[in-house]
């Protein structure tokens, strides 16, 4: 992994920018907790507004909970290699914040008048603010800022989870949540209610719901939410023919998670001509829900326009290329005995996964790995075995052309194994790791040169 870094001086600290070359995968952010992902394009770019869950302890939340100081933004051309932008906003930084309070929720950011405007939900530090939450705005030339916070957050909006829509015909409306859905419309800068606040209806009444995202396709505006529908919150939407409804249910996004991780939170976005759907999960943090990482999959639309479930998966979007370091345990397809995932390192979860073969002809598939035009020669696997061991590895599925086979050395530990390959294959193409043999071979990643 290539990183660099650079130091921008601004209002007296110093932000961190770090660029991170990783690959097309779930979750896409890996040195650190993520979740709430709102994504958005700005020209060329996707950029991703999340949270930025951290560990709670005695001085820093509440422990066993939610727990968030900041905010970071994240931007790529092509969902394979993200830019971690630093932090944005920082409870410690705004004046009427409670800094005590960890609490800085679900965010979202828009553009208009050349100019962009961060929501931001989180405790303030005065009652005249309210009781709960409020949502404060920060406004920037530059999608990734610097962002300059507002002095005061908005009037008569209490609740978490903003969402900004702005319809063809230019007027704003801010959503967000409280138990129940509101709205309201923006004034032309922004930053205050252009009407009284609302409840839009068609929703359930029953289970907690929150996180609204409004976006519109082909006339139809649908409303995404997670809604608790049994013990956990699963992905849900309903559609009117106007941004202020009145809204119809009109399904299930995604299923609840069958690890049991209690929240979710999406947002939903167009860019290159593909619908993505962008939502989080608790695999850095298996045991600890409270701790998530933001994940994105391809969205897709029948006929008539209702959105096809999608079905989560840890292989992601977006292409790999055959140079970089495939992590195969990101798997598209996995054989059903005999391979299996788990942390590199139990006290490290930030370290990544790797994959265990113990059965002869256990395989996992890793698809879409562009192996470019320029003819490759050989394979290099980082792998650990006790016993010592033979894989293989194919093209396209188990049964495809056969292009390496590998001898991983019995160690006490971690190794890079490299071979000549059989054949060369160009373009883009999926590939097959099996296990030739009874005996057990960990590989943490593989890549072409």
């Amino acid at each position: 992994m290539n990183k660099y870094k650079r130091h921008l001086l601004l209002t007296g600290f110093v932000l961190l920018f770090t660029i991170n070359n990783t690959m097309a995968q779930n979750p896409f952010i890996l040195n650190q907790y993520t979740a709430d992902p709102t994504a958005r394009v700005f020209g060329n770019r996707l950029y991703v507004y999340p949270s930025h869950d951290i560990l709670s302890s005695k001085e820093k939340g509440r422990i066993g909970w939610f727990c968030m100081e900041d905010y970071h933004v994240f931007s790529s051309e092509n969902l394979t290699d993200w830019t971690d932008h630093g932090v944005i906003v920082s409870q410690n930084k705004v004046k009427w914040v409670d800094s005590t309070s960890y609490s800085m929720w679900a965010p979202d950011c828009i553009f208009r008048n050349g100019k962009y405007y961060f929501y931001f939900p989180t405790k303030p530090n005065n009652p005249r603010y309210g009781k709960d939450f409020a949502i404060g705005v920060a406004v920037s030339d530059r999608p990734y800022g610097p962002f300059i916070t507002q002095p005061e957050p908005i009037d008569k909006v209490h609740g978490i989870d903003p969402n900004v829509f702005i319809d063809k015909d230019g007027q704003a409306y801010l959503y967000w949540s409280s138990m129940k859905f509101f709205m309201a419309k923006l004034k032309e800068n922004m930053l205050e209610l252009a009407s009284e606040v609302q409840e839009p209806v068609g929703f359930p009444e029953t289970g907690l719901k929150e996180g609204p995202f409004l976006f519109e396709r082909n006339g139809i505006y649908y409303m995404t939410y997670p809604h608790v529908k049994n013990k956990t919150e699963r992905l849900e939407y309903a559609i009117s023919n106007s941004p202020t409804g009145p809204f119809k249910y009109a399904g299930v996004i995604m299923d609840e998670s069958p690890t049991g991780c209690w929240t979710n939170h999406q947002s939903v976005v167009n860019f290159k001509n593909q619908w993505y759907l962008f939502y989080h999960h608790n695999d850095m943090s298996p045991k600890f829900d409270k701790n998530r990482s933001i994940r994105v999959d391809s969205l897709f639309f029948n006929n008539d326009g209702t959105i096809r479930k999608v079905i989560p998966t840890l292989r992601g979007v977006g292409l790999t290329n055959a140079t970089n370091k495939i992590q195969i345990d990101r798997y598209s397809l996995i054989s059903e005995k005999g391979a299996s995932i788990s942390f590199l390192d139990s006290l490290n979860n930030f370290g990544g996964w790797k994959t265990v073969f113990n059965t002869k002809n256990a395989w996992i598939q890793y698809n879409s790995v562009d192996f470019g035009k320029n003819k490759l020669k050989k394979v290099n696997v980082q792998a650990f075995s006790k016993t010592g061991g033979t894989i293989q590895i194919r093209l396209d599925n188990i049964n495809g052309p056969l292009i390496a086979k590998i001898e991983i050395p019995k160690g006490k530990e971690w190794n890079i194994v490299s071979t000549t390959l059989f054949k060369y294959y160009p373009g883009i193409h999926n590939i097959v790791v099996q296990l030739q043999d009874d005996n057990n071979v960990e590989i943490d990643w593989l890549s072409f040169n």
